[in-house]
């Protein structure tokens, strides 16, 4: 088997679950290896995601660990013989791997939830909030870095999941341009709250005891629970959460929030009410 130079998140997600099962069930890497009639470097190599895995080989692994979850391990065998290679793979070479890790994420996605904090998030911006936002960065990007930036945003855009997002009125007053690209975005975000699988809140400023969240978070639906993923900002990209324990408190935080944000109805008035302010 070729030894990958790079896997994609998606690739070392599966060697990720692939451990953790043999680690629920008890057994070394040796003994798993054993298992197949493989040695231990080259079970560490399916782990790590650097060597791709068989069909046969993960039902073989998930009957040895015994996995009874029918669901997750179809899901498992799924990402073993996905051979996609989207849109994102246009830009290998020209941007950081996160960014072509995110729309590969989001293209396996079940539904999407977002908080976001200081700006739009970036499935909702417009070219010229994007191309703002990708301005303030330091060190500052070279005019190509920065188109090819604000190309791949908007490819990224083509929402048809359901797409859940609260987002606090400090997002929504931060001007990360001037008043008419402001404006613009605002318009935007109107419109798309109207879209049957675009659910809108916002948080007003004036709410008491707002402590919540404190920064951005995506929170994305894998084909089955187990394989969800909450995505955070970092300072050279994109991180990636899965352990069960953390999913559970990004999922029970979004619940938190959207119970505490106003009505979409009442949240796009909200945000057309802003507009009318510019």
């Amino acid at each position: 088997m070729v030894q990958r130079r790079e896997p994609t998140a998606r690739q070392v997600r599966l060697g990720v679950e692939l451990r953790r099962l043999r680690e629920a069930a008890g057994l070394t890497a040796a003994q798993a290896a054993a298992l197949l009639g493989a040695n231990r470097a080259q079970m560490s190599h399916i782990e790590l995601g650097l060597t791709g895995v068989s069909e046969e080989r993960v039902r073989r692994l998930a009957s040895h660990y015994a996995c009874t979850d029918q669901e997750y391990v179809a899901a498992l065998v799924a990402m073993a013989n996905d051979r996609t290679r989207g849109w994102w793979e246009e830009y290998r070479g020209l941007l950081p791997t996160s960014f072509l890790d995110l729309a590969e994420l989001e293209h396996h996605a079940r539904f999407q939830r977002h908080v976001a904090i200081l700006h739009v998030p970036g499935l909702l911006q417009t070219e010229d909030y994007a191309r703002a936002v990708f301005s303030s960065r330091l060190p500052e990007l070279t005019y190509g870095e920065l188109e090819l930036r604000v190309l791949h945003r908007l490819r990224r855009q083509q929402i048809t999941i359901p797409y859940e997002l609260v987002i606090h009125e400090s997002a929504l007053r931060i001007r990360v341009s001037d008043r008419s690209a402001c404006r613009a975005q605002l318009k935007r975000l109107v419109e798309v709250s109207e879209a049957g699988h675009i659910t809108l809140r916002v948080i007003p400023l004036d709410l008491d005891g707002f402590a919540t969240a404190s920064s951005t978070m995506t929170y994305v639906g894998g084909s089955v629970a187990k394989l969800d993923t909450v995505v955070r900002d970092a300072p050279h990209g994109s991180l990636f959460i899965d352990s069960e324990a953390q999913l559970s408190v990004y999922r029970t935080r979004f619940r938190r929030l959207e119970a505490v944000s106003l009505e979409p109805e009442r949240s796009r008035d909200f945000i057309h009410n802003l507009t009318k302010e510019l």
